[in-house]
């Protein structure tokens, strides 16, 4: 395909893409098909000759649409916000067209200063330390990997240049709740220590919270018995009620056993760009990663994690490799974004934050922000106020844990009485709201029994859409 013919396509791919969005209101939220469906109408050997663009635009709408989840639909309470302002598509399809070899500098300059420019624009609406440098990577989890990788290696005193952790004299332990990303533990394997020992602090039975002094005793015993405590992942925003663990309280406590302390703030950290959220962060001056999805709640097109950090000269001694055919005559002068992280090769992902930011504007994403949040608070009201409702976790941001409870099967005190026929009465109206297509929730598993998470802050969502899903919600609990 030529420029020439590309252009005549690309014109039609930009028109499907606009028509697109704007039916997506018009279509069920949860995909409608059945496992094996989608790649059933595809053919079974790639086509040896080219197909006509029409049909290619034809298929993505009649296969392709129909297999797709909604995230964009502003019925969508699923799982977490995501995004994907068309400001910042129009980013991404600005990466690919200018197709960037994103390995050193000297490969793309611009690549790599504007992708410097946008992490300080952010750490700085953001609020974190001045002194504080960020990279762009593809998701959160990545960059807890990464946090941890340097948490390691500060832990054993570079113990990568030796034996790695195969030969250290006592295991390293790592620290978070159970209620923390599964990307932590996955990054606590994949970085060597070992899921036996990830260990998992208390948390406060209200709030979901960790509870420092639970924190210190398992410090206190793990240490006694010859571990060498590294890591701690403090949450700002849990996946399962959004609890926000008291990073100001356990800085202290990491810093008196030489711990790293990584923030996961994964889809909490957008509201950072509230000057009335900054709270979720109050002792961030004592951490030494935070991580952060602008690809989340902010709207910017997925792959895009920011990782900050307050030592890069140490993260960049762990990451860093050096071969010959990479060197320049600007070694030591520049940003080189290759030892920030786990790939060489890099996309120009910073050029969908700076359309998002620069079409969107700062101001605009901010009082989005704050319409969710007052979303949220007003379908709590709702849920605490109607009879045989409950709301089950502080609603601190955008998500609200709730759960119907038939006469029965729990106590006026909120203590389960029948946990079998709660948990069937909860998936089966739950089930019924996702089948529906009207609207997608997320069932989830909360101290043993299941709740129902609704997570507000889908861009198109509005207060109609919010009152509907409520009436929904009433009505597939009354009907299971």
């Amino acid at each position: 395909m030529g420029p020439e013919e590309f252009r005549v396509a690309g014109h039609k791919l930009i028109d499907w893409i606009a028509d697109y969005r704007a039916r997506i209101p018009q279509l069920p939220v949860q995909a409608q098909v059945g496992p094996g469906e989608v790649a059933a109408k595809l053919p079974g050997r790639a086509p040896e000759e080219a197909e006509p663009f029409a049909r290619v635009l034809a298929d993505l709408g009649d296969i392709i649409v129909p297999g797709v989840t909604q995230v964009q639909h502003p019925r969508y309470f699923g799982w977490f916000p995501s995004n994907a302002s068309l400001a910042s598509v129009l980013g991404d399809l600005a990466t690919s067209g200018i197709g960037a070899l994103g390995i050193t500098w000297q490969s793309a300059p611009a690549l790599t200063e504007v992708e410097e420019v946008v992490v300080e624009w952010l750490r700085e609406l953001t609020a974190l330390p001045e002194s504080w440098r960020g990279v762009i990577q593809d998701t959160a989890s990545s960059a807890c990997l990464v946090a941890l990788l340097a948490a390691r290696e500060r832990a054993t005193n570079y113990s990568e240049a030796r034996g790695g952790l195969q030969a250290e004299r006592a295991p390293l332990t790592v620290y978070t709740t159970e209620h923390a990303h599964s990307s932590i533990a996955k990054a606590v394997a994949l970085a060597g220590f070992g899921r036996e020992n990830l260990r998992f602090a208390d948390v406060d039975p209200v709030t979901y919270a960790m509870d420092p002094q639970a924190l210190a005793r398992i410090l206190a015993e793990d240490a006694a018995q010859g571990l060498r405590p590294a890591a701690v992942v403090v949450n700002v925003g849990t996946t399962g009620t959004t609890a926000v663990d008291p990073l100001a309280q356990i800085v202290p406590l990491a810093r008196q056993y030489g711990m790293w302390v990584h923030v996961d703030a994964a889809m909490a950290g957008s509201a950072l760009l509230l000057p009335e959220m900054r709270w979720l962060i109050d002792g961030v001056d004592g951490a030494d990663s935070l991580a952060w999805n602008p690809h989340k709640w902010l709207g910017t097109v997925l792959d895009c994690a920011l990782l900050y950090v307050a030592d890069p000269a140490h993260l960049i001694r762990v990451m860093s490799t050096n071969p010959s055919y990479l060197r320049s005559a600007v070694d030591g002068e520049v940003t080189q974004y290759k030892d920030w992280g786990i790939p060489l090769g890099r996309r120009f992902r910073a050029l969908k934050l700076w359309f998002h930011l620069r079409l969107d504007g700062v101001e605009a994403i901010r009082a989005r922000l704050r319409r969710d949040l007052e979303h949220a608070r007003w379908l709590a009201e709702q849920v605490s106020s109607a009879p045989g409702w409950r709301i089950l976790a502080p609603v601190a941001l955008q998500t609200v844990v709730l759960r119907h409870e038939p006469s029965g099967l729990v106590s006026d005190a909120g203590a389960v009485l029948d946990a079998d026929a709660l948990n069937a009465h909860t998936l089966a109206w739950a089930d019924s709201v996702n089948r529906s297509g009207a609207a997608l929730v997320t069932p989830a598993l909360l101290d043993g029994t299941w709740s129902v998470r609704v997570s507000i802050g889908a861009e198109r969502t509005e207060r109609p859409d919010v009152e509907a899903l409520w009436r929904l919600l009433q009505q597939a609990a009354a009907d299971a």
